[in-house]
């Protein structure tokens, strides 16, 4: 794998994060050298969720309005149903999902996660894919909705499910290695 020392990944997450799409992408970019930021609406402990039920607890590194897209490489939006829903209603955070699809930095959203996609209205014209109960409104913003584990539309990466995660981290890994890679090479 690439050296990823240099990389740098704001993760964007509230109470009712889905556990492993957070934890999972998270622990395997910190151990590839990353360095990942989380941030939250708050700087108190968020609370996840797993199988339905209450998981394990994390505290962000900063809050959305403290952070700028311009320190980072890398998007990466963890599912959960509440969490997602709770944070398209945040205008920094819908600004900020602009802000990467406008420098065209990479984006990563798994199983939920796509609802910020929807609300920031970067998806049209683009492939993307997600929980099923999501994928009308993904429709309805004008992405082409495909059933696979992970789909890459150029910038945009998404994932059905927590079962998708080791082709998610894979396909985040190899956007910033490709970011990463020097001019020419």
């Amino acid at each position: 794998m690439a050296d990823l020392s240099q990389a740098r990944v704001l993760m964007i997450a509230t109470d009712g994060f889905e556990e492993s799409e957070l934890m999972k992408p998270r622990q395997a970019l910190l151990d590839g050298g990353v360095k990942v930021t989380l941030a939250s609406l708050k700087t108190d402990p968020i609370q996840g969720e797993s199988g339905g039920e209450k998981g394990r607890t994390i505290t962000p590194d900063a809050t959305v309005d403290d952070v700028d897209s311009a320190d980072f490489d890398a998007l990466v939006l963890p599912g959960g149903v509440g969490n997602p829903d709770r944070l398209r209603m945040n205008e920094r955070t819908v600004a900020l999902v602009q802000e990467f699809f406008d420098d065209g930095k990479t984006v990563a959203a798994i199983c939920h996660a796509p609802w910020l996609l929807v609300e920031a209205d970067v998806v049209d014209g683009r492939r993307a894919t997600s929980w099923p109960s999501v994928r009308t409104d993904l429709e309805n913003a004008g992405a082409k909705v495909v059933d696979q584990e992970v789909v890459v539309d150029g910038n945009l990466i998404t994932s059905r499910n927590p079962d998708d995660i080791p082709a998610f981290i894979d396909a985040i890994e190899a956007a910033l290695a490709r970011e990463l890679e020097p001019a020419g090479s």
